[in-house]
């Protein structure tokens, strides 16, 4: 991304704030104007001076002069004070609003992205946030020190360029003649460090992703002891990044060296010729002072140039792919926009393949079924077999390669997907858990819902009298819980959201034995006049199914009830028996025959 696209970007967050920027400029003109008034008033001073000493008259005479400079200098001071705690507040205040503005407008954005672009495209967690959390903070860094820094300094350096030029023509060529070889070797130090930039960024991601990782898996890292091979891993990304970091300081710090002996030479040259055209009677003593100090201004702003660099490089690079996120509209959920007046639940499949984005191997082939309405229908299969995928395509989470799938009729990408959505119950096997209480966990399931129907859903998934057992009973962080009650939460949720579709993925995984009696008979209940379909491998979430599929390698290889397909002898038949074999039927059997 270029400095102009940068500012293009930019530009449609900072012009909300337009008056902001107006003062901030007016500022910034009138501080430019008195950064200039030293170099005038020693210039002033030293020929006064000088010329006091030659008529060889005292101190008295020289009090007026004294006086006159105090009061200009003390009120120059009193003025910029005003000026830079100006700049400085609405630099600030101009940065917060940005940076809050970004913030919001690429948490909206990601909100609205398909499933696929969290799951492909190297758009990991930790590195999402890195990208956002930093190009946030260079983009609004950058604009705030802009208005601060850099604005100010170059407002210095041109009045005080234009100052020399109209004091002398040739001081202010040799001024403007360092400008550009200093100019030179900042972008050539930018240019060489452009790249170890870059991965500096990608070694950052990489590092916050590794750091995310640990911190999700570290039951599993522990339970193996596993802590040094980690450790490693960190060491060898921090090693990376130490290395890359130090190579672009080294390169730094010789430019630097470069541009300081360049500027000493300006100094130098400004010195000489200006004590040449005192000597000949071309320049007052006082203008010697007079120019150097104006030279000073003028390299102030080339003095900053490697910060300012730093700072519009990390802008350059962190920018670029933090609206590679805000403008990843081809990510954007499609959505159609027919809304039916009621959900009946029928779904029908016909040749439906799908391959995940980013995968070269196809997940599901040539999938054709039909789910009734009313009715229960499982999925059954080994992990891999393609279930989950199939649901993640009923909740329009993904689309198909090819092939059709329609509901009540129409066509699923012909729904809206908000629409969609309010009308399917979805419980996971894993359901995720915010941070807050118990009641706004449940809640989700019905923003609007009363605190009564918040308990009446907690009743339905068996979790009440656990929740009231807690010293803060509903206002309990959600979090304390355990892994079983967390899912009765999930299930709570669905009961709350009372939907005509459901989708159960192993939604008892998580659960004892006597919760998912529990949960079962709850599950039952609720399945009545509904569409459910179930994914699970335990045999009372399957067996009372009105139609089985089997899945195997992604395809859909038998169909029918229980009785129907066990006696085709096949997958179905297999799976069953294994599940059977799992559970020790036969002693189970007999234990309570004995009873």
């Amino acid at each position: 991304m270029s400095l102009i696209q940068l500012f293009k970007n930019v530009y449609p967050y900072v012009k909300p704030y337009r008056w902001l920027v107006f003062f901030t400029l007016l500022l910034t003109l009138i501080g430019s104007l008195t950064a200039q008034v030293n170099a005038w008033v020693l210039r002033y001073t030293v020929d006064q001076i000088a010329f006091l000493l030659e008529q060889h008259k005292a101190l008295q005479e020289g009090l007026s002069i004294l006086m006159t400079i105090s009061i200009i200098l003390v009120a120059k001071e009193i003025i910029n004070s005003f000026i830079q705690f100006g700049q400085k507040y609405y630099g600030e205040k101009l940065r917060i609003y940005v940076s809050r503005d970004l913030a919001q407008t690429v948490v909206e954005k990601i909100l609205t992205y398909k499933l696929a672009f969290f799951t492909s495209g190297g758009n990991q967690p930790g590195k999402l946030q890195t990208r956002i959390d930093r190009g946030i903070e260079s983009i609004t860094r950058l604009v705030q020190n802009f208005f601060i820094d850099i604005l100010p300094l170059f407002a210095n350096s041109i009045v005080a360029l234009i100052m020399m030029f109209n004091a002398n023509f040739y001081v202010g060529l040799v001024g403007l003649c360092i400008v550009p070889v200093y100019f030179y070797l900042s972008i050539t130090q930018a240019n060489k460090m452009s790249g170890s930039r870059r991965n500096i960024k990608n070694l950052r991601e990489n590092k916050s992703n590794g750091i995310l990782n640990i911190l999700e898996s570290i039951t599993v890292i522990k339970s193996f002891i596993r802590e040094d091979i980690e450790a490693e891993k960190q060491l060898d990304l921090q090693n990376d990044l130490t290395g890359t970091q130090m190579k672009v300081r080294k390169i730094s710090f010789l430019f630097d060296g470069l541009k300081s002996f360049v500027e000493q030479i300006g100094v130098v040259l400004i010195i000489i010729l200006t004590a040449y055209l005192v000597l000949t009677g071309q320049m007052t003593i006082g203008a010697i002072m007079f120019h150097i100090m104006l030279f000073n201004n003028v390299s102030a702003p080339i003095r900053q140039l490697h910060r300012i660099y730093d700072q519009m490089n990390d802008a350059l690079i962190y920018s670029e792919s933090f609206f590679d996120i805000l403008k990843a509209d081809h990510e954007t959920e499609p959505s159609g926009k027919y809304k039916a007046q009621k959900v009946i639940g029928k779904f029908e499949l016909k040749n439906v393949n799908f391959t995940y984005p980013g995968n070269k191997e196809r997940t599901l082939f040539n999938i054709n079924m039909e789910i009734l309405p009313g009715k229960s229908t499982a999925l059954v299969g080994l992990s891999g077999a393609g279930k989950s995928t199939l649901i993640n395509l009923l909740d329009k989470f993904y689309e198909p390669d090819s092939g059709e799938i329609r509901l009540d009729g129409i066509p699923l990408d012909e729904y809206d997907t908000t629409f969609l959505r309010d009308h399917i119950g979805l419980v996971l096997q894993k359901n995720h858990i915010f941070n807050g209480t118990i009641e706004e966990n449940i809640r989700y399931g019905n923003p609007d819902a009363t605190f009564e129907e918040v308990v009446d859903a907690a009743k339905k998934s068996y979790i009440h009298d656990q929740i009231m057992t807690l010293p803060n009973q509903y206002e309990t962080s959600a979090l304390a819980l355990s892994g079983g009650q967390q899912q009765k939460i999930a299930i709570a949720r669905m009961f709350l959201k009372n939907p005509p579709i459901i989708f159960l993925d192993e939604p008892t995984a998580s659960l004892d034995a006597i919760s998912t009696e529990q949960i079962k008979n709850s599950l039952d209940a609720i399945k009545k006049d509904r569409t459910v379909i179930t994914i699970s491998h335990s045999i009372s979430q399957i067996i009372d199914s009105h139609c089985i599929y089997v899945m195997k390698d992604g395809y859909i290889v038998e169909s029918g009830t229980h009785d129907e397909i066990y006696h085709l002898n096949g997958t179905y038949k297999e799976i069953f028996d294994a599940m059977a074999r799992s559970l020790n039927i036969d002693k189970i059997k007999r234990t309570t025959e004995n009873l």
